[in-house]
């Protein structure tokens, strides 16, 4: 189960099911909130008997209402478009974009702005003497006898948009970019993200306003007129009708000097109400309302008078980690707001690097680029570079590498910069010079690296005959990795899925769901190599290897191939924490605090999975004596077994044409 993004974003926004958190290894994860539901409350006006009806129906999301200034039109975001668009890498097709605004009439004799007029005039602002129901307030009169049938879209594009807001004469929304999860698609690492729109449409002159190209956050003045916009982290002041002037000093641009605010902070006033409020939200949406027959009230006085001890925002912040552990539920997760500091990256050349006797500094090993992967560059096998196994770094721009401590502290500050290396060749010869952009991060790099050697290592002990998939993680890295290879591997006889140090996610079904696939046809084209029908359909054999670090959705998923009886599960037990959460919730300061909320049942386990984990069919336990030596037992057994089950169960082929 995944961890959500520490900001609302455009892929929280639009979730629509309670979403699954891992554990907090990997900021920047996208989140995933339950969705708005149908505009259930159109309270009527004008009637002392109050009622609530639906205003729209439940077969769609629909979201943001805001109700026009004329008093007309309720006007809402929808999800409602269905044009799905084709997978340029699997045969799938997705909607990618579904969100539309809309309008609802709300008297059955008032026309759409959008459609025929009698005297040619869509949209009239309210006029100066038509008699008000309260003070300000335009007279509104709903019918609902056909209310739901007078929803019509604004004639504009589907794409993501969030925050409608009604203002003078219009309706704005911010317009989200389509993007990437992982931001890999982009020209270059260094390309900044595209910018969300603010946007209006002026329902006066039927048209399509573009207010500010980067728009984070905004509020509408309460006449309408002007709008509050946060933007590339300053507050403005601009129109609502109208594109703001880039004059600065104009009075449709005003820029709020947020540096004359003064704040004054009682930290361990602060962190006695973070304590409170951590304890009474975790009260009312832990999965269980009886706190799992923990005395909740009893371990916040317990752990109260530690609060008195508390020195440092890290103090707290173990404190609240104790609290919550208490009841012994996974995903109850403390994560304060921002980083470390952001001094100077190590540089790092994506390679082994080893001291001789001598004192040079040999690379040993240059681990290969990943093409597919943006982040996996290495910079040693970079064009031009020639750098070989071998060779030995004698100087990093210019300086000789000291004997003892090598080639690191020179490229202190290196990270994603130029630096000339002197290399002295392993053949001998005259130095050379290259130039190298080096890393700050080699995990990337070390992680392609250790699948391909997983990969090799199966084909050789299997004969060919089976394949090999990596899924590290429930999320978008990991639906990005399995389609990496998932057409070749799966075209082999038989299939081991490795599952083992998964970090979880949300997208286990859908891995369930590629895996769970069975040939029941074949399409045979002429002069091409025939098909399976389902495409990317496992063969033979699948054979599933998970550890005590597949975890939360990597809980899930082995269950879940149990459970359906796609293959065993060889290894250990899983690490077992089911109940999942939506990182919702912050504190005052911007510290993020989960509650397990979502319950999870599994066929054969039932509830018995949280703290506990789903246990393998064929138990093999990987010894540091093993990791030692280089042996991957447990991948040595999943091969044996998927070699012994294609005996009896030989991998299905494509016929012969009649």
């Amino acid at each position: 189960m995944r961890r959500a993004r520490s900001a609302r974003s455009t892929a929280a926004r639009r979730a629509t099911s309670p979403g699954w958190s891992s554990h907090p290894t990997r900021p920047g994860s996208p989140g995933r909130t339950p969705g708005p539901g149908p505009l259930r409350q159109l309270r009527l006006a004008n009637t002392t008997d109050l009622s609530v009806t639906e205003a729209t129906p439940l077969r769609f999301r629909d979201y943001a209402p805001a109700f026009t200034l004329d008093g007309k039109h309720l006007a809402f975001l929808s999800n409602r478009s269905f044009d799905p668009v084709y997978d340029e890498h699997v045969f799938d097709l997705a909607f990618v974009v579904g969100d539309r605004p809309h309008l609802i009439t709300l008297a059955a004799t008032t026309p759409s702005p959008f459609g025929p007029q009698r005297h040619g005039r869509p949209f009239e602002a309210p006029d100066k003497d038509e008699t008000p129901d309260s003070e300000g307030t335009p007279a509104t009169r709903i019918d609902l006898e056909g209310l739901a049938d007078r929803i019509v879209p604004f004639p504009v594009e589907a794409a993501r948009y969030s925050n409608l807001r009604a203002a003078k004469d219009g309706v704005l929304w911010l317009r989200h970019p389509v993007r990437g999860v992982l931001g890999s698609s982009r020209a270059t690492p260094d390309d900044p993200d595209p910018h969300t729109e603010l946007e209006r449409y002026d329902l006066a002159q039927q048209r399509i306003e573009h207010l500010a190209a980067d728009a984070d956050h905004f509020q509408v003045s309460g006449d309408g007129k002007r709008v509050l916009l946060w933007t590339d982290g300053r507050l403005k002041v601009v129109p609502s009708d109208r594109r703001a002037s880039n004059d600065d000093d104009s009075d449709t641009n005003i820029t709020v000097d947020l540096t004359r605010v003064r704040q004054r902070v009682d930290p361990a006033a602060e962190w006695r109400q973070m304590y409170e409020e951590t304890g009474r939200v975790m009260r009312d949406h832990f999965w269980r309302p009886d706190m799992n027959g923990v005395d909740w009230p009893g371990v916040l006085d317990r752990y109260r008078p530690v609060l008195d001890r508390v020195a440092t925002h890290d103090d707290l912040v173990d404190l609240l980690w104790e609290v919550q552990g208490e009841l012994g539920t996974s995903h109850a997760y403390v994560v304060p707001r921002g980083g470390h500091g952001g001094g100077p990256r190590q540089g790092l050349l994506g390679a082994d690097i080893s001291r001789h006797a001598d004192g040079t500094w040999v690379i040993d090993r240059i681990l290969p680029t990943e093409t597919s992967d943006p982040d996996a560059r290495s910079p040693l096998a970079a064009p031009g570079v020639a750098v070989r196994a071998g060779d030995a770094i004698v100087a990093v721009a210019g300086m000789p590498v000291d004997p003892v401590t090598g080639p690191g502290p020179l490229l202190v500050g290196t990270a994603g910069k130029p630096v000339e290396l002197t290399i002295s060749p392993s053949g001998g010869g005259e130095v050379r010079h290259a130039v190298v952009v080096p890393t700050a991060d080699e995990e990337p790099l070390r992680y392609h690296a250790w699948v391909a050697d997983r990969r090799a290592y199966v084909h050789e002990k299997s004969g060919g005959r089976l394949g090999y998939l990596h899924v590290p993680d429930m999320q978008a890295p990991g639906w990005a990795q399995i389609h990496r290879d998932l057409r070749v591997e799966v075209a082999r006889e038989g299939l081991v899925v490795d599952v083992r140090e998964n970090r979880g996610g949300h997208t286990s079904q859908l891995v369930v769901e590629k895996l769970a696939r069975r040939i029941v046809g074949w399409a045979v084209p002429r002069g091409m190599r025939p098909y399976s029908y389902p495409h990317d359909a496992p063969r033979g054999p699948v054979v599933a290897v998970a550890n005590e670090f597949s975890g939360s959705d990597g809980d899930i998923v082995n269950a879940a191939i149990k459970a359906l009886g796609i293959g065993p599960v060889i290894g250990t037990r899983t690490w077992g924490g089911v109940i999942g959460i939506d990182s919702r919730y912050r504190l005052v300061d911007g510290t993020l605090i989960t509650q397990p909320k979502y319950a999870f049942w599994l066929e054969g386990y039932e509830w018995g999975v949280e703290n506990h984990g789903v246990d393998p069919d064929v138990e093999v336990v990987q010894r540091p004596q093993d990791h030692a030596a280089g042996r991957d037992v447990q991948l040595d057994e999943a091969v044996r077994l998927a070699l012994e089950a294609l005996e009896s169960a030989p991998a299905k082929v494509p016929p012969a044409l009649p």
